[in-house]
């Protein structure tokens, strides 16, 4: 037997759209894909492989298009490393993630709501809301954007058009997920195909990207300014707040529980890991290359200091604007206009699979923290409305300005949002880190190893200094480019007591989740003996 197991659910009859609900997790599809146990290698992966992909998406959103690719624009290859560090602690989280659903039982959310006091639980669940809305308004940008530049539609119809993607959802809901999981490969693979394409064609300095892989101490540079205003520092912070995205965690811990295994059975469970830990780390790889791909397109397709507008706008024009770009080979074929409808092809690719991604786990969020369940496309249609408010105002108050100003609020607004990720992020981490660090919960076999436990701290910790040093400079970037010292000082201000709150309530979290496991190890040891009794 599994040393840890749930608490027995109880779900309440459904009477109304919006109803009390505390089951296992996304009931619908849980334990609904069956898979073989005598079959070899490659066959049993294919089963298992799935569940990597949905999570894979969340990391080459449009929020990642606009932090690689400005990031290769502003500093070149600098960046890279941030990229692939981010991608390398994204296999350990999710590893992590993917194994406390398949031993427990539980996601993410339910797992940390049985450890926290009813406050607690929610302000983590706000938060994590808050950080689904930011994503969110990546997808909306990005998918406006993408509908203004194939179809010519204004950029404030596509932005309400954007909500109508719940359509797509219920669409999906009625072909199993299975098919679902494939829908979300093959909007990967254009993605990639896509990009692999444009860098192909471009003269790229592969030395230079290679050498971009090694971390120097540039990479956290606050005093370095690209025209834009952007720093390494905001930018790396950016990368990693667009790549390690909270609401991955909750998502993988309830869709890897998606494959009937026999969770009674070390064996079983052991394989389902395995499997499971495969499916996402070719996925997660293929999000690399994707990330990679964009930084790099940053820097290559495009002559050194040639595009002034780094806003997927000005992407999409530079790449029909043959003055812009790098090379005779890249000339010719944009002429004929393909590279810019490629682009915005996989802009709409890209904020589709998003879509399907974030409403899921909003589903797991909303269950496990506060038991209330609705439709997905009610669901839906409240969370992207709600996303959309930030970026009709960003329209509307640069409405009157010139359009390269424009742009850049959006592209702003767009980096700013994953920003905040990286804020949130330590709060979904931090508690999954302390669960499968706990023996009498994942049990010895499970329980994280010596090297797992030890990067998995590192990961935190290191994240946690970053966005707190780096709070003052992010606010201050609310004044402008240039601010005042009466604004420097109140950002820092701002900052400092953001600073505060966070740290403090990252010390309720811990406080709390050390007496909700010790009250779990003692309700253990007295079903043990009750059991022993009997």
């Amino acid at each position: 037997m599994i040393p840890y197991r749930k608490v027995e659910f109880h779900v309440s009859e459904k009477h109304s759209m919006i109803h009390y609900a505390n089951g296992p997790s996304l009931e619908e599809i849980n334990h609904t894909v069956s898979v073989p146990r005598d079959w070899g290698f490659w066959k049993t992966l294919f089963a298992y492989s799935g569940p990597g992909a949905l999570v894979a998406v969340g990391y080459m959103d449009p929020g990642n298009w606009s932090t690689s690719i400005t990031g290769g624009q502003d500093f070149g290859y600098l960046l890279m490393s941030v990229i692939l560090i981010s991608s390398l602690i994204a296999m350990l989280l999710q590893y992590m993630a993917a194994k406390l659903g398949i031993v427990t039982q539980m996601d993410l959310a339910q797992a940390i709501r049985a450890r926290t006091s009813k406050p607690l639980g929610i302000v983590l669940w706000i938060m994590t809301e808050l950080a689904i809305m930011a994503t969110d308004i990546a997808e909306v940008i990005g998918g406006a954007i993408a509908l203004n530049l194939l179809f010519h539609i204004p950029l404030v119809v596509a932005v309400f058009i954007t909500v109508f993607d719940v359509l797509l959802l219920l669409l999906l809901t009625k072909i199993g997920f299975r098919k679902i999981e494939a829908i979300v490969v093959c909007l990967i693979l254009v993605i990639l195909v896509v990009f692999a394409y444009q860098v192909a064609l471009s003269n790229a300095n592969w030395s230079a990207a290679f050498e971009g892989l090694i971390p120097t101490p540039d990479i956290l540079s606050q005093s370095r300014k690209a025209a834009d205003g952007l720093t390494p520092y905001n930018g790396a912070l950016g990368i990693i707040g667009a790549t390690v995205m909270p609401h991955n965690l909750y998502l993988h811990s309830a869709i890897s529980q998606t494959r009937d295994y026999n969770p009674k059975d070390k064996k079983d469970v052991a394989r389902a890991i395995k499997f499971t830990t495969w499916d996402s780390n070719i996925q997660l790889t293929f999000a690399f290359f994707v990330n990679a791909l964009l930084l790099i397109m940053g820097v290559a397709v495009f002559k050194t200091g040639a595009v002034k507008d780094s806003s997927f706008f000005g992407l999409f024009d530079a790449l029909n604007n043959t003055a812009t770009l790098s090379n005779p080979i890249l000339i010719s074929v944009a002429k004929s206009g393909i590279l810019s409808t490629l682009f915005a092809v996989a802009l709409l690719a890209s904020g589709q699979n998003s879509t399907i991604t974030g409403t899921l786990t909003g589903q797991v969020i909303m269950e496990g923290f506060i038991h209330m369940k609705m439709p997905l496309w009610l669901r839906r249609l409240i969370t992207r409305l709600i996303s959309v408010i930030p970026v009709l105002i960003c329209v509307a108050l640069t409405s009157g300005e010139s359009e390269l100003q424009e742009h850049t609020a959006l592209n702003n607004l767009m980096e700013n949002s994953q920003i905040f990720l990286a804020l949130a992020l330590p709060f979904s981490m931090l508690p999954l880190i302390l669960m499968t660090d706990n023996a009498h919960q994942m049990g010895k076999e499970f329980k994280n190893r010596l090297w797992v436990k030890f990067l998995g701290w590192v990961s935190v910790i290191g994240l946690i200094y970053l966005n707190l040093n780096g709070l003052p400079g992010s606010v201050a970037g609310f004044f402008g480019d240039n601010p005042t010292a009466s604004q420097t000082n109140e950002a820092n201000i701002i900052a400092y007591t953001l600073d505060i709150l966070i740290l403090g309530l990252l010390i309720w979290t811990m406080v709390e989740f050390y007496f909700g496991n010790k009250r779990i190890e003692a309700e253990q040891q007295n079903q043990a003996n009750a059991q022993k009794n009997a």
